[in-house]
């Protein structure tokens, strides 16, 4: 079954994938066992249709995959779960009745019902549809947030861009309530935010399962107190969002200009940190840089600790590649993981969508994953460098003769004036010559970070400008470079 879904649905697989067992197979239902609660839950919601697909081709029978956690008794399977052979359609129902929420469902929001901004500051607007306490119950569990086996401590990838929230991740996982409470993580999309707070969330759980934990979008939030309030059931909000242990919300910038939102979650704030419960929160921007925000919350949410994550350079995006291959259960070539770290200077999200769009060319086009391949998949197909193109090459044979200096030496830690110099001039005449950014020349002279690579053109510039001898040298050097980048004469 796994080899059927790494050939047909191989964006799915991950290499948690192998933890998987089969349990039985009893008429016509396929039970699966799961190593957790947050895979279980996952699979169920993200993959069941895949995995149905795999069983029904490698038996060749109609059947249906439920996934069962094996830390969770199993009941006896009752005859409404089972679906006769010969009528396919009914057979589904009873595997997607097993995906109903519970407090320690979360990650993508299902779809909930979006009510209009003038009505969310007054639900007695007449466009709100009032009702009472006798309504119909609001949804709560429809609306959380799936938690992703993908998305732990482990496999988080820290770097000076977000040492300070994983650090302080870490520290409420392991002690919820008293580390840094509230913890307030703010960056741009696709930095990382999402994955610390599921992290939180399944470090808790898998020290203590019993923990009652709330992870909700903002959206989510407020739609659920916008119909509480419309159907008369706002104790049932605050005993779902006042009686946690544990409440995480995403994106809570989306509080902004929602004036009665913002009233309710100052009254649910102050009923949980009264009571030692923790609170995490991530926003798009600092607490202070969120417009239209009560002076009250920001003040607040400033209590704890407010973290900061920022781009990845590019050592800390090649580490993300190579740990979302070995995810997937991959090998990537050197080559090919420094051309995506290169490419793509965004976010680990696109990181990721750059290394799927890799492997779903290899997969498809049954190509050796190469150089060439990468180019292809991201729409740079290689080309030969024209003859009056500089390249790196061109200014490292040139500064190690003129410098009487190895490559070895400029990538090195050595700070010695006679490896200092050179290397400062080759990155100087890098910026100058190619079009590589500071994050890849530092890379590529010894791991280096922009600020190294910065600190030395300025440095090169200041003595150029000061000692007019060396201001020669670099001329002299430049002109070489620029001869031997030149095409020969033609006869």
């Amino acid at each position: 079954m796994m080899d059927y879904l790494r050939q047909q649905h191989p964006a799915i697989c991950r290499q948690w994938f192998e933890q998987l067992e089969p349990v039985d197979l009893d008429a016509g239902l396929l039970r699966v066992r799961t190593a957790g609660p947050v895979q279980q839950k996952y699979l169920q919601k993200k993959c069941l249709d895949p995995f149905t697909e795999a069983a029904q081709s490698v038996t060749g029978q109609l059947i249906a995959v439920r996934f069962v956690d094996k830390h969770t008794p199993q009941p006896a399977d009752k005859p409404a779960a089972k679906a006769p052979a010969a009528t396919p359609a009914p057979m589904a129902e009873p595997v997607l009745a097993t995906a109903a929420g519970s407090a320690t469902d979360h990650l993508q929001p299902a779809p909930v019902k979006t009510v209009p901004a003038e009505t969310e500051h007054d639900p007695f607007h007449p466009n709100a549809v009032n009702g009472t306490a006798n309504s119909e119950p609001v949804d709560f569990e429809a609306d959380h947030m799936i938690l992703s086996p993908d998305n732990t401590f482990d496999t988080f990838i820290t770097g000076p861009n977000n040492q300070m929230a994983h650090a302080a991740a870490t520290a409420v996982a392991h002690q919820p309530g008293t580390a840094y409470n509230p913890l307030f993580i703010h960056g741009g999309v696709g930095l990382g935010k999402t994955h610390l707070l599921q992290a939180v969330c399944q470090k808790i759980l898998g020290a203590k399962p019993d923990t009652n934990i709330l992870y909700v979008s903002c959206d989510a939030f407020m739609n659920h107190f916008i119909e509480c309030v419309q159907r008369g059931q706002m104790h049932d909000f605050r005993h779902r969002y006042r009686h946690v242990d544990v409440l995480v919300i995403d994106d809570i910038h989306f509080l902004a200009n929602r004036d009665r939102s913002q009233e309710e979650f100052f009254h649910t704030f102050n009923e949980l940190y009264q009571s030692n419960r923790q609170i995490v929160l991530s926003s798009d921007a600092a607490p202070t840089e969120i417009p239209h925000l009560e002076d009250r919350l920001v003040s607040r949410f400033k209590w704890g600790l407010v973290a900061a994550v920022m781009k990845p350079g590019f050592e800390t995006r090649v580490a993300i590649i190579k740990a979302k291959a070995k995810l997937r259960g991959v090998t990537v070539p050197q080559d090919v993981i420094d051309y995506i770290a290169k490419k793509v200077d965004t976010n680990a999200r696109e990181l990721e969508g750059a290394i799927t769009s890799v492997l779903a060319h290899a997969q498809l086009q049954n190509r050796e994953l190469d150089l060439q391949l990468a180019r292809d998949a991201m729409g740079e197909p290689a080309l030969p460098p024209r003859a009056n193109q500089t390249t790196l090459q061109h200014i490292i044979d040139a500064v190690t003769d003129y410098y009487q200096v190895k490559l070895s030496d400029l990538q090195s830690r050595r700070r010695h004036k006679s490896i200092t110099e050179p290397r400062q001039v080759c990155m100087w005449l890098a910026r100058k010559r190619t079009r590589f950014s500071l994050e890849e020349i530092g890379g590529y002279f010894g791991g280096r970070d922009h600020t190294t690579v910065m600190h030395s053109i300025r440095t090169t510039d200041d003595r150029a400008a000061a000692d007019p001898s060396f201001a020669r040298q670099l001329e002299q050097l430049d002109t070489q470079i620029r001869a031997s980048t030149q095409p020969p004469p033609e006869g």
